[in-house]
Order: structure tokens, then C-alpha cells, then sequence
């Protein structure tokens, strides 16, 4: 198969998010789209070893995308052959109590990963610009000092979001954290027909929530909203990508070659070496444990 190309993805200008792509032809069977893909992931879990000895940069996968969108089992096989101590999943829900004590980024701060380890948000800060924007009675539950109504959030409200959201991720970025941000862009035919095989599958039924009709009833909403995420927080330190989420497999190997890709830019995630008085006593200390 060919190299995924990198360029097709990333949202590098301004964008109608009625041109991009929920489905791509790989002209490829669909034996050889999951080999391709495992052959990528064991490449991404070594390079994820190097990345743990080499310890200087953390790595954060932001994934989102509407209800049905493959994000869970795009987790489950992408991540298959990470060490289990490399990758730290996080899916956040509906805010806590506690987090709402907290200005609305604290909970995405304190999930970071460390140096050495990726760390996956399924659904992350943008849901602030994005749920709370189709439903900006959310925002009243922040109890924030200048918001007392529905009519205190305006346009000027939602600019200082993005403005904080930008300065969250240049500075995790400024300080050696490598960001992805990947939007799963399912059609709204293929969702319908994900949840009618969450109802017509016993197996599946547990998936379903009555609530995520009416969400699919916003449809468009959430699409003007999901345009002016990308459109506004695209940087060079922190890209979007558009990832056609129609066919789960494809969606897959995309991600992942993708994340290869760049991560092979950083020529300088290497294995450390062992200091020289160490190394000059390697023979020593083989014979050692040999003759034991």
C-alpha cells in the first residue's frame, strides 16, 4: 500500500467542513488496510519505548467526534501493542461536582500525560466549545463570577474560550508535549445506521442512549460549531486533522500512520546511552552474572 499522505488530512486553511472527506478508497482489500495497520501500530510501540527511555516529550492524542463515530475501538486497535504503562486513556464525561469547583481546563491539566508516555483524551477540552455551544445552559452550571444568564454568554464569551483553549495547548506544546488532534468525521447516514445496529444488536443495546437521538436532532448545529473549531485552533504546534470516519479501518490506519509519520520527525527521540564509566565495565559485569 501506498504511504498514508499526510497532507490530505491536516487542516492547514480555512475550511467549510461540508468539503471534507467522511469516507476514502484505499483501493485496498480489507485484509491488507488491517495488515498495514498492524505492521504501523508495532512501529508506534516501539517508537513509544524509545519515546519512555528517551523521556523529554509526552504525547497527547485528542480524539473527537459525534455519537457512533468509532472512537472507542480506534482506541482499542490502534493502541494493541503500546507497553500498557506507555498509554494513559482518559474519556471525559459530564463535569463532576469537583471539577466544576475548578475552572472548566483543570480536569484535562491534571489528565496530562507525563514525559515518556502518550496520553489519549476520548472527547476532550473542545467539548467546552462545542456541547456547551449547542447548549449553553451548561455553561450556567460553571457558576462563573460573570455569567448569571443564558444572555451573559455572547460572542465575546466564546472568543476568550478559544483564546484560553489556544494559550492551554501552546503552552503544553512550548514545554514538550506533542499534540494530535484528530476530528472523526462520520456522515449523519452512517450514524443512523451505527445506531439502528446498536438497537437491532442485543449485544449493543447498552451503547444506546434515548439522549442521542435528540443530540443527532442538532446535527447541524454541532457541525457550525465543529467548522469554527477547526477553523480557529488548527496551529502548527497543535494541527487538526480530518479523519473520514465512514469505514472504521481506513479511519484507523490513518490515525496511526499519521502519528508514525510526524513522531519520526524528532530525530532526537533516541535511547540513551549508558554513561562511559558504565559501558567500559559491561564485560565486567556480564562475566559477573555469568559466573554466579
Amino acid at each position: 500500500m501506498k504511504e498514508v499522505d499526510i497532507s490530505a488530512y491536516k487542516i492547514s486553511q480555512e475550511i467549510n467542513i461540508k468539503d471534507l472527506k467522511s469516507y476514502v478508497d484505499f483501493k485496498a482489500s480489507e485484509k491488507d488496510i488491517e495488515d498495514e495497520l498492524e505492521d504501523t501500530r508495532e512501529r508506534l510501540g516501539k517508537l513509544q519505548d524509545t519515546l519512555y527511555a528517551h523521556g523529554k516529550y509526552a504525547v497527547l492524542v485528542c480524539l473527537q467526534g459525534m455519537d457512533a463515530a468509532g472512537k472507542d475501538s480506534l482506541i482499542r486497535e490502534v493502541f494493541k501493542d503500546f507497553n500498557a504503562r506507555g498509554v494513559v486513556v482518559h474519556s471525559f464525561k459530564v463535569p463532576t461536582d469537583r471539577e466544576k469547583r475548578h475552572d472548566y481546563l483543570w480536569r484535562h491539566y491534571i489528565a496530562l500525560p507525563e514525559r515518556g508516555k502518550f496520553g489519549v483524551f476520548n472527547r476532550t477540552h473542545y467539548e467546552n466549545v462545542l456541547v456547551t455551544r449547542v447548549h449553553p445552559t451548561y455553561i450556567l452550571g460553571e457558576n462563573l463570577p460573570d455569567v448569571h444568564s443564558v444572555e451573559d454568554i455572547d460572542e465575546a464569551f466564546w472568543d476568550k474560550r478559544f483564546e484560553q483553549i489556544n494559550t492551554f495547548e501552546k503552552t503544553i506544546a512550548e514545554n514538550g508535549t506533542i499534540i494530535f488532534k484528530f476530528f472523526l468525521n462520520l456522515s449523519k447516514d452512517e450514524q443512523k445506521h451505527r445506531q439502528l445496529r446498536r438497537l437491532h444488536k442485543p449485544s449493543k443495546n447498552w451503547k444506546f442512549s434515548a439522549g442521542d437521538l435528540d443530540e443527532r436532532d442538532l446535527w447541524d448545529d454541532y457541525m457550525r460549531c465543529y467548522e469554527e473549531i477547526l477553523n480557529r485552533t488548527s496551529k502548527g504546534h497543535a494541527p487538526w486533522y480530518n479523519i473520514p470516519a465512514d469505514d472504521k479501518p481506513t479511519a484507523r490506519l490513518i490515525v496511526a500512520s499519521i502519528m508514525l509519520q510526524e513522531l519520526k520527525k524528532y530525530q532526537d527521540i533516541k535511547e540513551p546511552e549508558l554513561d562511559a564509566k558504565t559501558k567500559a565495565r559491561i564485560d565486567e559485569f556480564i562475566a559477573r552474572l555469568e559466573n554466579e
